[in-house]
């Protein structure tokens, strides 16, 4: 049964549309920014001059296979890990410490427009990273898709589930650690161990102890589906399991994404819940004594 407050509530697709006019703007202004311009700028073209150096490496029983062969779909995982991860978890807990979240409780549906927001703005914000480096590769590595250039559509694909699998991780790590600082201890710390032990770069780097907990998580099976998709036949045989598996991958990333993005609303929501005035003013006057 409705309510006079639920009649008064805008509806729903009211407030995710103005989620993602903020989304767009949040967008826009980054790329007016100098310094996120600039940064992207400096780890892509880094990234790439590295790879050219590197292009005449073989990786030893790969097939062939040079490091930028086997690096770009490390590169890819690895931007929509770190983006949709540590991305939201900043800007969430900044958010939080400086009082925006508190005024969510005031905005109808403020939740709502600020989550559509939150993942709008950051997915679009990881597009100007993944076109650095994917433009210029043709003409600077070789075609990166040896499966036919049909690949690209599957690539897009995986980059698509993998933002839904990842970021709703972001969003709670955020909610939850309340402060930028403490992000870098129980969100940053683990994604980067996560990262290592991944084989985010190629399964042979997986340390043999970590081989069962890694498939876990999303990380391994984004890289997974990237590996399968980029790599020609035969590659394969790098895999743990010596085969592709991308219905598994696609199976555990949906998993991730549809968990997550069912959780983090109410994580969001709860963490609005606590937050209140008179805790707002104590962090501020102790970043003040600070």
């Amino acid at each position: 049964m409705s309510t006079p407050d639920d009649a008064a509530r805008p509806p729903l697709a009211w407030a995710a549309r103005l989620g993602l006019r903020r989304g767009l703007t949040e967008f826009r202004h980054m790329l007016r920014s100098p310094e996120d311009i600039g940064w992207n700028v400096v780890i892509g073209v880094g990234i790439l001059v590295y790879l050219v150096t590197q292009r005449d490496s073989v990786i030893p029983g790969s097939g062939g296979l040079t490091l930028p062969d086997l690096a770009l779909p490390g590169i890819l995982a690895a931007t929509i890990l770190f983006g949709m991860v540590m991305g939201p978890a900043f800007a969430l807990s900044t958010e939080v410490e400086e009082g925006t979240v508190l005024r969510l409780r005031t905005t109808p549906r403020g939740t709502t427009t600020y989550t559509v927001g939150m993942v709008v703005g950051q997915v679009l914000g990881a597009v100007p990273m993944l076109v650095l480096v994917l433009a210029p590769w043709p003409f600077l590595l070789g075609d990166p898709m040896h499966q036919g250039p049909g690949g690209w559509v599957a690539v897009v694909g995986w980059l698509l589930l993998g933002t839904l699998a990842t970021l709703p991780i972001g969003i709670v790590g955020g909610a939850l650690a309340g402060r930028p600082t403490r992000v870098m201890l129980f969100v940053m710390a683990p994604v980067v161990a996560l990262a290592f032990l991944s084989g985010v770069f190629g399964p042979q780097t997986i340390p043999p102890w970590a081989a069962g907990p890694v498939q876990a998580f999303p990380l391994y099976w984004l890289a997974h589906g990237l590996r399968a998709t980029t790599l020609p036949a035969g590659a394969e045989g790098l895999e743990l399991a010596g085969a592709w598996h991308p219905e598994i991958a696609a199976l555990v990333l949906l998993a991730w994404a549809v968990v997550g993005l069912a959780v983090a609303p109410v994580v969001l929501r709860r963490s609005t819940a606590r937050q209140t005035a008179s805790a707002l003013a104590e962090r501020l006057q102790a970043l003040v004594r600070g």
